[in-house]
């Protein structure tokens, strides 16, 4: 059985939501992808309503010694309030590191515990400090005392289903300072596997009371306002369902409508154009090609397969520029589930 209070309406999400003394515009954000939310997908996320937006993860140690990657990481443009994501293993590093990035205009910093991906935690950073509370605990107290903005965490709910540890991790963070928490509902050995568990995220909300953020499977419109309902959390953060759709976060929080064809073809060409300025031509070719392919599957899936290979493939910018927006525009637009649904 449900306790009652489950069952108690969710946040209004356009309302605006408080971390510390920072105030936040709407309850859905964009979550922190490493290779996704670079400067212009969050420039992007940001014009078009995004509660807030979050640095790719920044190498804490690696951007105490000059990282050229971890400065390009760091930087902003136009946003408010400016949140820089901080992982590392060890307190002296991302002390520093927090001072650093406080220096360079972060208004929050957030702390990386949630990361799966093996090399990341094979350094012992992201969720692997799950498998160490007092360490982990360590690193939070230290950033803490190291920055005067707030500082924030984001966590898995445990490394596996024998170490659901999110709760108590959460508490002692809260003790420590942190002003607010997010808990995606998977463990790390879950990876992105399975269902998030919302129900799950509820133990958190019952140990802290910070705000809290909760993270996972989140596409709709109702499964924000549903994941919100089960976990008790204050906010909702989206990741993957933005992927290929920079506007996703600001339509969830009602801040933006959602774009047709036409449009999408349009923002397309700008976002490939901002890549390209912000990488240079060689590099922002290549990286910009997840961001093609996202397009492509979610607004031209029947574009035949060796179109689509010739276009991720292509070294000429301008094929693939008019070539992607021309897919798009042919398309039809999104059909969202709310309209499957009904």
């Amino acid at each position: 059985m449900c306790p009652k209070d489950m069952h108690l309406p969710a946040p209004a999400l356009p309302s605006s939501l408080q971390i510390g003394n920072i105030e936040i515009r709407n309850r859905v954000a964009l979550a922190p992808m490493s290779g996704v939310t670079d400067l212009p997908f969050r420039m992007l996320a940001w014009r078009f309503g995004a509660g807030f937006v979050v640095t790719e993860m920044v190498a804490s140690r690696e951007l105490v010694g000059n990282s050229a990657e971890s400065w390009a990481r760091l930087k902003n443009s136009g946003i408010d309030p400016h949140i820089v994501q901080l992982a590392g293993r060890e307190a002296h590093w991302m002390a520093e590191a927090a001072r650093i990035v406080e220096a360079n205009g972060a208004d929050i910093i957030d702390i990386n515990m949630g990361c799966p991906a093996k090399k990341v935690t094979g350094g012992y950073s992201g969720s692997a400090l799950m498998r160490d509370p007092d360490h982990a605990l360590s690193l939070i107290e230290a950033t803490v005392k190291a920055a005067t903005v707030p500082v924030t965490l984001k966590m898995r709910l445990g490394w596996d289903e024998n170490s659901l540890n999110a709760p108590l991790i959460a508490r002692r963070a809260e003790e420590a300072g942190v002003q607010a928490i997010t808990i995606h509902g998977r463990t790390r050995m879950q990876f992105y596997n399975g269902k998030a568990d919302w129900d799950a995220i509820r133990a958190v909300r019952e140990a802290v009371s910070v705000p809290l953020i909760a993270n996972g499977d989140v596409d709709t419109m109702a499964d924000a306002l549903e994941i919100l309902r089960r976990s008790g959390a204050d906010a909702v953060m989206v990741g993957r369902s933005c992927q290929g759709r920079p506007w996703h976060a600001g339509y969830l929080a009602g801040a933006a409508a959602r774009p047709d064809a036409s449009a999408i073809a349009g923002l397309f060409a700008e976002h490939y154009e901002m890549m390209l300025e912000f990488y240079g031509t060689e590099i922002g070719l290549r990286a910009a090609r997840k961001h093609v392919g996202w397009y492509l599957e979610r607004f031209a899936p029947d574009l035949p397969a060796g179109e689509k290979a010739a276009i991720l493939t292509s070294t000429d910018t301008n094929f693939v520029r008019k070539r992607v927006a021309t897919a798009i525009a042919c398309s039809g637009g999104e059909t969202s589930m709310e309209e499957i649904a009904a």
